[in-house]
């Protein structure tokens, strides 16, 4: 019975994760958007310029910063 009990509780531990990552990628996904919707000045004011916006903004949904692969 001990078995079967940490065999549910493990796929909810999954399903939770699968959802939480889920949810990372759509809110980088939004982030990304948004950033190529800046203009020049407010690019200007978080230090970057439009070439940089523009290769951050293009990058796959899957290509994740590196501090999350940690």
């Amino acid at each position: 019975m001990a078995s079967l009990s940490r065999s549910a509780s493990l796929g909810l531990s999954r399903s939770f994760s699968l959802i939480g990552t889920t949810l990372s990628l759509l809110a980088l996904s939004r982030s990304r958007q948004a950033l190529a919707d800046l203009d020049a000045r407010a690019l200007e004011d978080i230090g970057i310029d439009a070439t940089q916006a523009k290769r951050e903004a293009t990058r796959p949904v899957w290509d994740v910063p590196c501090n999350w692969l940690k």
